[in-house]
């Protein structure tokens, strides 16, 4: 009598959330998409994401942040899953995911998720991917995928799937002010196509002054360098944005910047403990419901268990 093969023992892989220390965005190119240039910077708000093998594709969510997340193959993480079938003899995959990023909320969970499942996947059935492979993968998925593949501080151009790494000293201290509601990233876009009109718009490049503000590793001089150009539409589209926006620089942030496209609001701090005190007057205020403190660079999507049974 001959036993059942044993299956690969179930992954789990933890992926950070990202911030956009600098977001241009130029003119939209054939494909729909825009000439972006951005600097990306991951961050300790991590999603943990187990990738188990099943019968038949899957995914739950769970976690205080979890609401809005679809659970069919609208979600990212199917399309990855999928996508490293096409390529690969691999059996189908039942994907567990515990939020602990916003959803909709202009730090890529759902790109952490599809980078958490690509590398997932990888060590579920030993393929061997390099991380340059992994990014490549990542790109047919979606801009930020690649980025959280790998994390730390990286240059993204094309529409943010091409990377650089960038020399970034030191540690930054971040609170994160969430928005009650997601922002739809297309309708920020829009929003900003609109608010230009027909203004001639370059082609975008990272600041120099921004570099070297990174290789300073001081967030006094990183401060005045954060810049994001979607920031204007979001708060047309949310108006409440701006008003969180002051409070947070008026309670002492250096400085403070919609992440993305939005809702969520970046604010750049001192050091941990101006991070709580932050974090306190935000709240206390009432100019904000929910709030989470993070520091970063951190590295991308890691493996951090794998259960055996």
């Amino acid at each position: 009598m001959t036993s059942a093969p044993l299956l690969p023992a179930p992954v789990t892989v933890r992926v950070p959330a990202k911030v956009n220390l600098e977001l241009l965005v130029g003119p939209r190119r054939e494909d729909g998409y825009h000439h972006l240039a951005t600097v990306f910077h991951a961050v300790s708000l991590y999603d943990d994401v187990t990738v188990s093998v099943a019968d038949r594709y899957g995914v739950s969510v769970s976690g205080p942040l979890s609401t809005g997340v679809p659970l069919d193959g609208e979600n990212i993480v199917m399309k990855a899953a999928r996508l490293v079938e096409s390529r690969f003899d691999v059996e189908p995959v039942q994907v567990d995911i515990r939020k602990g990023i916003p959803v909709a909320g202009g730090m890529a969970g759902g790109s952490a998720d599809a980078a958490a499942t690509l590398v997932g996947m990888d060590h579920l059935y030993d393929l061997g991917l390099d991380r340059e492979e992994l990014e490549e993968l990542g790109a047919e998925l979606g801009s930020d995928v690649p980025f959280l593949v790998s994390g730390g501080t990286a240059i993204g151009s094309g529409r943010g799937e091409l990377l650089a790494p960038v020399l970034a000293r030191g540690t930054y201290h971040w609170v994160f002010a969430l928005g009650e509601e997601g922002l739809s990233t297309p309708a920020v876009y829009a929003e900003c196509d609109r608010l230009r009109g027909d203004e001639d718009v370059p082609e975008p490049s990272a600041n120099p002054a921004l570099m070297a503000a990174l290789r300073s590793g001081d967030p006094h001089e990183l401060a005045p360098q954060l810049a994001n150009d979607l920031q204007d539409a979001a708060i047309s589209l949310r108006p409440a944005l701006g008003e969180v926006l002051s409070a947070g620089m008026e309670f002492g942030a250096l400085g403070g910047i919609v992440s993305g496209s939005g809702p969520t609001i970046a604010f750049l701090v001192e050091d941990n403990e101006s991070g709580i005190d932050l974090a306190v007057a935000l709240t206390a205020s009432g100019a904000v419901r929910d709030v989470r403190r993070a520091s970063g660079p951190v590295h991308g999507a890691h493996l951090i268990q794998r259960r055996v049974d």
